[in-house]
């Protein structure tokens, strides 16, 4: 009987798994998949296979409607933001980590706060604000705003990296004659790694994914981000299914890979974050 419920359990387990795989997935090849067929084949037969792969939409997509230019600058305002955010972000976090103050309750309460304020309700300001410091329709009002992305999440789970840092190692460090910046880039990040891969990966794919800045904030296609130009794209060629679908393949695409490559990372500092943070 016990090893009939266990079987049982088993079964009932792999059955919502690939059930879960399955919804999750499935949406996700369709579009990838539907890049490869007609326009009368996506009309006709939605869900049958490709019966012949080319290329040409996505070389369109680069070509013809300027998704390399779109790429390129999703690529550098996502990236530049994460790598100034998180290099920011990890200094608060470790300071709040190692080290003793008045108000360090406070302060990490107020940080942690910022993840029930709607982004949009900071629309007004922001934009008044980069109004006023004369840098709208520039890559760089995106990376001011794009710098505060995933503030609190980051804050959160850097903290928690640093606090699994024995402070043994950090007074030995001090015993051996080192300052605060080798304590921190020498003992602390190498060590808080799975971490800064989390903090990252997240801010990068929110960046990389965001769409209500980079249209409030931009006008001119040069400037345009990926998902503003998809929005663009199918709004235009709503009717060339092809085309659309190598579009959002394009979009979607490079967050499955990086995610793919930080997965583990990001699964097990989540964890010990939840654990020891």
């Amino acid at each position: 009987m016990n090893q009939f419920k266990k079987i049982l359990s088993g079964t009932f387990t792999h059955i919502i798994l690939s059930f879960t795989v399955l919804i999750s997935v499935f949406p996700i090849l369709w579009v990838a998949m539907s890049a490869f067929k007609t326009n009368s084949a996506i009309l006709s037969n939605p869900f049958t296979l490709p019966t012949a792969f080319s290329f040409e939409p996505f070389l369109k997509a680069f070509t013809q409607y300027s998704f390399l230019t779109y790429t390129f600058n999703s690529l550098w305002v996502s990236g530049v933001s994460t790598a100034i955010a998180l290099f920011i972000f990890a200094l608060a976090a470790y300071v709040l980590s190692k080290y003793e103050f008045r108000g360090k309750a406070l302060f990490y309460i107020l940080f942690t706060l910022t993840l029930l304020v709607p982004a949009h309700t900071k629309a007004q300001p922001i934009f008044s604000l980069i109004l006023n410091l004369d840098i709208y329709d520039t890559k760089l009002a995106l990376i001011l705003v794009y710098l505060s992305n995933g503030m609190a999440l980051a804050i959160f789970i850097l903290r928690a990296a640093f606090n699994m840092v024995p402070k043994s190692l950090d007074e030995a460090a001090v015993i051996d004659g080192a300052n605060f910046w080798q304590i921190f880039t020498k003992v602390n990040l190498p060590l808080a790694k799975s971490g800064l891969a989390t903090a990252g990966t997240l801010m990068f794919l929110g960046n990389w994914n965001e769409y209500f800045y980079a249209m409030l904030l931009t006008s001119s296609p040069s400037n345009r981000t990926l998902p503003l130009a998809l929005a663009f794209f199918q709004e235009t060629f709503s009717y060339n299914y092809t085309e659309m679908f190598a579009a959002l393949t394009i979009v979607v695409l490079p967050g499955i890979i990086i995610y793919t490559v930080a997965q583990e990372q990001v699964q097990s500092s989540v964890a010990s974050s939840g654990t020891k943070g």
